[in-house]
């Protein structure tokens, strides 16, 4: 099982502190099912007694199904604040991340109906799914737990790959690859779609609209650059990620993020 080289570290904000708190590795999933995952991750983390540490991560538009040494078993919608937990003592979480619009032949319903929710994972993959989600948590080996993981996948996988799972993940990658697609409607020129069509995609298989997602990779993008520890030129990074004016991006940015940019450059470095 190879590891994976995922982009999911630059959700993690104050990354700096994090590093000192918990760790994080990445498999890359079976072939037969790489179009429905991006990526499985394990979460290590030892605070020792009374010790905790609660994180902060702005999220991808992606699904997430967590195994957590605490009993938990479940699958977190897209979120579309900034998702927050609390880890304590010593732990360990198995996880999943769907790709966009991956957990969608799972789900008798559109993905927006489970934004913003974490859902029990027999909801979704049926009562049996609580039984192997304890062997999955009991299970010590992190490369015997993601087997079991991906057996629980295939068997309520559909027998070929959905093509709307394929066309929604590969929009999702041109939005994070290209900041001037910074508007709707110039997405939906550039991939050839109509505006309406789209939105209705978006809300069908990743449970947030296309104005979102674009939103948040260009969030993603300045909490990275922010991140990075060296002066950053603000009014140039508003200008790269496609913003009107300086001013304009700070809003957004503390919005987000809950602080100006700079400050949280600042907080980071520290």
């Amino acid at each position: 099982m190879a590891d994976a080289a995922p982009d999911s570290l630059r959700a993690i904000l104050n990354r700096a502190a994090a590093r000192e708190r918990f760790q994080v590795a990445h498999r890359e999933p079976a072939a037969d099912l790489a179009w429905l995952a991006d990526y499985h991750w394990i979460l290590h983390w030892d605070l020792g007694e009374g010790g905790s540490h609660r994180q902060r991560v702005l999220t991808h538009p992606s699904v997430h199904m967590t195994f957590l040494s605490d009993g938990q078993a479940r699958v977190v919608g897209v979120v579309r604040g900034v998702f927050a937990e609390t880890i304590e003592g010593r732990g360990r979480v198995i996880g999943v991340r769907f790709r966009p619009g991956g957990l969608r032949p799972f789900l008798d319903a559109q993905m927006s109906t489970i934004t913003d929710r974490r859902v029990p994972v027999e909801e979704i993959f049926g009562r049996r799914a609580r039984t192997v989600a304890d062997a999955i948590i009991a299970t010590p080996d992190p490369g015997d737990a993601i087997l079991l993981v991906e057996d629980l996948l295939r068997s309520g996988a559909p027998g070929r790959p959905d093509p709307r799972v394929l066309e929604v993940s590969a929009i999702v990658d041109r939005i994070a690859a290209d900041p001037a697609l910074s508007r709707v409607d110039r997405l939906a020129a550039a991939v050839g779609v109509g505006t309406r069509r789209l939105q209705r995609l978006f809300a069908d298989y990743v449970g947030v609209g296309p104005k979102w997602v674009i939103r948040r990779c260009r969030m993603q993008d300045a909490a990275d650059r922010a991140a990075g520890g060296a002066d950053v030129d603000w009014a140039a990074l508003a200008a790269d990620l496609g913003y009107a004016d300086q001013a304009h991006f700070i809003r957004d940015f503390s919005a987000t993020i809950g602080m100006p940019p700079a400050r949280y450059a600042r907080q980071d470095a520290r």
